[in-house]
């Protein structure tokens, strides 16, 4: 391949890359526009299975780790509530959180986050977990099907996900939540 060849080749490439971007986008918007794609709706594949099974370090919590089988041995309701410290939508759902926790076991995962983070966030925003277990890597999230966070769940006695809320909690939600529990 001559010098020249490989030059257009180079040249042409970035716009070949941004035609193929500009078609998908349109598509996406073409399918908006006619009602066959939402942007908010989240495929959930977890609902109603089993949770998947995990082992995280504690940060709180009178066990040594926070795993699954721990989680499927309750014999009431827990939410799992997958959060950040630098999750800024985690900061505006922890008022709901601590009024929840009144009504329902709430064991936190921290989601790629320090320690030391972790312990900030919650002495200025308030605890509202009874566990509390660290995703250092991301892993057990990715095994949950989060795709960001914050994000809930529901789980059942026996471990199953009955619920699964991936946005910021408000009160519509707990309220759909709780209909759930009772």
């Amino acid at each position: 391949m001559n010098s020249l060849t490989r030059r257009r080749l180079l040249w042409g490439l970035p716009l070949g890359i941004t035609v193929l971007a500009g078609g998908g986008f349109a598509k996406m918007l073409s399918s908006l526009r006619k009602g066959k794609f939402d942007p908010h709706k989240i495929d959930l594949p977890n609902l109603n299975k089993t949770i998947p099974n995990f082992t995280l370090e504690a940060v709180s919590s009178p066990y040594k780790n926070f795993n699954s089988s721990i989680l499927k041995q309750q014999t009431k309701p827990v939410l799992i509530n997958f959060f950040a410290s630098w999750c800024l939508p985690c900061i505006s759902e922890m008022p709901i959180l601590k009024q929840l926790a009144s009504q329902l076991s709430i064991w936190g995962i921290a989601y790629k986050d320090k320690i030391n983070m972790i312990d900030l966030f919650l002495k200025h925003h308030g605890n509202p977990y009874q566990f509390l277990g660290q995703d250092n890597q991301g892993n057990i999230g990715i095994d949950w099907g989060i795709s960001g966070i914050p994000e809930n769940f529901l789980i059942i006695p026996g471990g199953i996900i009955r619920w699964h809320y991936a946005k910021p909690l408000d009160y519509t939600a707990i309220s759909s939540l709780l209909s759930l529990v009772r």
